[in-house]
């Protein structure tokens, strides 16, 4: 096998990812961890079922485009992303997650007090402003002292104690450097090793510094734990489909105007009181509409991710960093589910950059 030629970040690579979320969950069982104690089997018929549907969905967006070229109006492009815009947008996002942090008065990731207010609209504005930014920036005008921003800003965001968001800085990043520098293997796997590290050191510090709970496990078992308990609360959505009647899509889409989270609706719903819950990428539509509902959810993700990888391949430029914050957030709904409105709004601002300033012709066979 020829492994320079592996795409270790297709989209295909989600499926992978979510059989090593499945292995994390069965080692929460085996141990007991905190008496997780299993699930129904039909619990995993469904997300296979979920994962087939993704690959087809693949499948038929490749199939439509195996023989279309692109062609990318540079112009278009240049207009709106040249250095300085999108460079002041890094500092601009840098600053905002300052000024976040002097208004809460501290720092969330010591503080479980602080954490529960951090996700504040200006937190929201620096997520929404940095990530981007600075995946363009480096994917458009790669330069070495462009990397002490990225640092400076992943500090701030650490900072706040929302391991989501740190994860998806850093994933999109390895991702954006992987397909615009030609990354040696070793370097990709201390990438992913170190990033494994400040998804445990992050998790656990912010789960000990909340005053009113007691945890007892290792950072290595509480990243067990998670699996476990994640795949426990898709069990009982399993059970409890369409109840919900789609509540959670519309709190998700009303994000910006409404103080429901759409992860308290699923505790509340599966867990009978309101708590913060995370029932993976299945669990919101399976509780709003049913398997079909799920099934269609996956099959759309497939297409549409495989549609802005084979832009990226084809055209580079500021799809690559697109398509790696696109990719890093797919990885981290394998945990959360679909229910941040900041990446639909990511999926909606990459198809309309799309149609913006890509022709879509038919090519040779």
């Amino acid at each position: 096998m020829n492994y320079k030629k592996l795409d270790i970040f297709s989209p295909v690579v989600f499926v992978l990812l979510v059989v090593i979320y499945l292995v994390f969950s069965q080692i929460a069982f085996h141990y007991h961890l905190k008496e997780l104690v299993g699930i129904n089997i039909n619990t995993i018929y469904i997300i296979f079922l979920g994962l087939l549907f993704y690959l087809v969905g693949i499948y038929f967006s490749h199939y439509l485009l195996k023989n279309r070229d692109f062609s990318l109006d540079k112009n278009k492009i240049e207009k709106i992303f040249s250095e300085k815009i999108v460079l002041s947008l890094v500092i601009l996002g840098i600053l905002l997650q300052v000024l976040n942090l002097l208004y809460l008065g501290g720092i969330p990731l010591f503080s479980g007090y602080l954490k529960a207010h951090a996700a504040t609209r200006i937190w929201l504005l620096s997520y929404l402003i940095f990530l981007p930014s600075i995946n363009i920036l480096m994917a458009k005008y790669n330069n070495k002292k462009y990397y002490l921003l990225f640092m400076i800003g992943l500090i701030l965001f650490v900072f706040t104690g929302y391991r989501t968001t740190v994860m998806a800085i850093v994933i999109s990043m390895l991702i954006t450097l992987y397909y615009t520098m030609d990354l040696k293997w070793k370097y990709i796997v201390l990438s992913v090793a170190a990033i494994f590290v400040l998804l445990l050191i992050v998790g656990y510090v912010a789960v000990k510094s909340i005053e009113w709970q007691t945890w007892t496990l290792s950072p290595l078992q509480l990243l067990f734990y998670r699996a476990g308990y994640t795949l426990q609360v898709l069990d009982r959505a399993v059970l409890l489909q369409g109840s919900t009647n789609g509540q959670l899509l519309y709190n998700t889409l009303m994000g910006f105007f409404k103080s429901t989270d759409p992860r308290v609706i699923v505790g509340s719903t599966t867990l009978g009181y309101a708590h913060s819950t995370t029932s993976m990428i299945f669990g919101p539509a399976l509780l709003d509409f049913g398997l079909y509902a799920m099934l269609i959810q996956m099959f759309v993700l497939g297409a549409v991710m495989n549609f802005i990888y084979m832009v990226q391949r084809s055209l580079g430029n500021i799809f690559v960093a697109l398509y790696a914050i696109l990719l890093a957030h797919v990885f981290i709904w394998i945990e959360t589910g679909p229910t941040d409105l900041v990446v639909l709004l990511f999926f909606l601002i990459t198809l309309i950059l799309i149609g913006y300033s890509v022709t879509i012709r038919k090519g040779g066979v």
